[in-house]
């Protein structure tokens, strides 16, 4: 890579995107031809790049500067509509950066093994969720850009998520402020970092209320298919709750029609929330209310900082967190509302 008039230090990609004050993305365009740019904007971009002496990766590999121009992620798991979502705005991203996407579902057993294995094969990695742990990121880190998804930040690595602990207390809220005072949290906190978050508001807005009662946590796997046990336990023994605050849609959803087919009204009986807003959530009856995250734009956030890092840009010192928004249909005791509040209504 060649280095700067103005000193001695590397030029990168990100030098030129602050010199001409635009995104990488958009030095990126500019020099790949792949996507049209104004001509003020591409005009701005080639002097920085005149200016700096910028060779991009193409011709640096005639320098034997090494580039896969390959992102990698790392996932626990491809089945659901979470991660359909997440990756698609991922390899969205990516490609729009003229980079290609190496994806990897990882298994703790193996975590350190694939970790290094991957390595070798990309420029950078984003670890999503609970695959590798904190010690496998930073020693990574070490070796090569890492941003982590939807976890907390660690030593070394950048770190993109969404809110949580202030819409799930919002969402907790909301339910006593309906009246229900006999909560139970669905899902299992230690499963996910998010759900951890999720889980920690809860119990906040629980303790801050005063009147309400927190029932024992049920303790399941977030897929569909443990909506039957959750019906099982909360029906089982006792006083049922009154409300469920489910980890996210997919449990939330099920739960919903095993508690139906048991006899149980949804929210007369029993008020059920969800978190992520996946398309189903509006159009089962009742609407179910949730928290509306935004995966396409997490994915595509994880890429660009990743791209960045790789460009050369420092590591962030904060991590990003993107805002997150309650929404609110009938599953929780709310009215119906016109359809033309929903995403998918046309005027």
């Amino acid at each position: 890579m060649t280095t700067s008039k103005q000193g001695r230090r590397p030029t990168t990609i990100y030098s030129v995107a602050q010199l001409a004050g635009v995104s990488i993305a958009t030095v990126s365009r500019v020099l790949q031809g792949t996507r049209a740019t104004s001509p003020q904007t591409r005009a701005k971009v080639l002097r920085a790049v005149e200016e700096l002496n910028y060779v991009p990766l193409q011709a640096a590999r005639s320098l034997a500067v090494h580039r896969h121009e390959a992102h990698g992620i790392v996932v626990p798991d491809l089945i659901g509509p979470y991660y359909s979502e997440l990756l698609m705005g991922y390899e969205s991203a990516a490609a729009e950066l003229g980079q290609s996407v190496v994806i990897v579902v990882a298994h703790p057993s193996e975590e350190a093994t694939r970790a290094v294995r991957l390595s070798s094969r990309v420029d950078g990695l984003v670890v999503a969720n609970s695959t590798f742990s904190d010690e496998v990121a930073s020693s990574l880190a070490r070796r090569t850009p890492v941003v982590l998804l939807a976890r907390p930040a660690v030593a070394g690595c950048d770190a993109v998520s969404a809110e949580n602990l202030q819409s799930s207390m919002a969402l907790t809220e909301h339910l006593l402020d309906h009246g229900r005072r006999r909560l139970c949290f669905v899902g299992d906190p230690d499963g996910s970092p998010d759900v951890q978050e999720r889980y920690l508001g809860f119990t906040t807005a629980l303790a801050a209320s005063g009147t309400a009662v927190m029932g024992p946590i049920v303790k399941v796997g977030f897929r569909e298919r443990s909506g039957a046990d959750v019906a099982g336990q909360v029906l089982g023994h006792g006083t049922p709750p009154d409300a469920l605050v489910c980890a996210n849609d997919e449990l939330a959803l099920s739960t919903m029609k095993a508690l139906q087919h048991s006899g149980v009204r949804v929210p007369d009986d029993m008020a059920i929330v969800g978190w992520d807003d996946v398309m189903t959530s509006r159009y089962v009856s009742p609407g179910l209310t949730t928290v509306r995250q935004p995966l396409y734009e997490l994915g595509r956030a994880a890429a660009t900082r990743l791209h960045e890092r790789i460009a050369g840009a420092p590591t962030a010192p904060e991590p990003l967190i993107l805002p997150t928004e309650l929404v609110l249909r009938t599953s929780c005791g709310c009215p119906e509302k016109d359809d033309r509040d929903e995403p998918w209504a046309t005027s």
